[in-house]
């Protein structure tokens, strides 16, 4: 049974984060962030090879937070892997105890630091949502019969700040009909664009999860608002980060997400809230701690 799939049925205010894997095999950090935030949030995806860029596989991670006792939300990407591959993958997970998967398209590989790499996209978001189901009732995208089926609470992303937005809201509608449990937003920070979509989003069975991500200094949101599509911070947060004292950024950043939190949960606005502190997971604990 999936603890997550618990918390998201209870109907509770649900929280997840993100733990990015290290470039390398030194997993201590990554234990060090489980163990943080294992107790703190009710799931904690692992993100897969995050922006096209290598690093320890999303499925090392989220067997190392199911060792830890946390609760392991399983990143897979299409980018990197067949289909063969993919349900090889899943197969495995589940054998050992992994009960959820975000299924991503994945990041071009233009955008990452092996720019010789080969992109797969044998199948892409919507297509691996239709194979977990497909798995779930027992055979293989080939037709074979399944010894032993693997049943994942499904899960998928969509981008509210992305503009057009209606390209977005078609592929959304997509993955819930492929069977989404969940979806966890890209960022978002203008919470009154956030309500519209979440008006529209209401209408459909599945629970949303906002993305949050931490704001580290008023550089990184400029950064984000130029370079990063379908994201968009306020100029009234870049003045906060602006104007914070000397040394004092990334703690406004902290309130600025905590606040958010807040004012999300307090509003019933979204089921609940996807942390994404990008490097600083040891953040997330005071977070949570400013936002109750």
């Amino acid at each position: 049974m999936s603890r997550f799939k618990e918390a998201l049925d209870s109907g509770k205010f649900v929280v997840t984060a993100e733990i990015g894997p290290p470039k390398g095999v030194n997993i201590e950090p990554m234990k060090h962030h489980v163990s943080l935030l294992k107790d703190v949030v009710d799931a904690m995806n692992i993100t897969d090879n995050q922006s096209s860029v290598l690093r320890y596989p999303s499925l090392g991670g989220a067997l190392l937070v199911k060792e830890m006792g946390g609760e392991p939300i399983l990143q897979m990407t299409c980018r990197d892997r067949n289909r063969l591959a993919l349900q090889a993958d899943l197969f495995f997970a589940y054998s050992r105890g992994i009960r959820n998967v975000l299924c991503l398209t994945g990041d071009a590989v233009v955008v990452g630091d092996h720019k010789q790499a080969k992109g797969v996209f044998d199948l892409d978001s919507v297509q691996l949502l239709d194979t977990l189901q497909i798995l779930a009732d027992g055979k293989d995208l080939a037709g074979n019969q399944l010894d032993g089926v693997p049943r994942f609470v499904k899960g998928a992303i969509v981008t509210p700040e992305a503009r057009p937005l209606e390209p977005q809201l078609v592929k959304f509608e997509k993955k819930i009909d492929a069977g989404a449990d969940f979806i966890q937003t890209q960022a978002i920070y203008d919470l009154n664009n956030f309500r519209s979509f979440m008006d529209y989003a209401r209408k459909f069975k599945v629970k949303i999860l906002a993305g949050i991500v931490l704001l580290t200094s008023a550089g990184m949101a400029k950064f984000m608002n130029k370079n990063v599509p379908g994201i968009f911070v306020p100029e009234a947060l870049i003045d906060e980060l602006a104007g914070a004292p000397k040394g004092k950024a990334l703690e406004t950043g902290i309130g600025i997400a905590a606040r958010m939190i807040r004012t999300i949960r307090k509003e019933k606005i979204a089921d609940g809230v996807h942390i994404m502190a990008i490097g600083k997971e040891e953040t997330v604990p005071r977070i949570l701690e400013l936002a109750a």
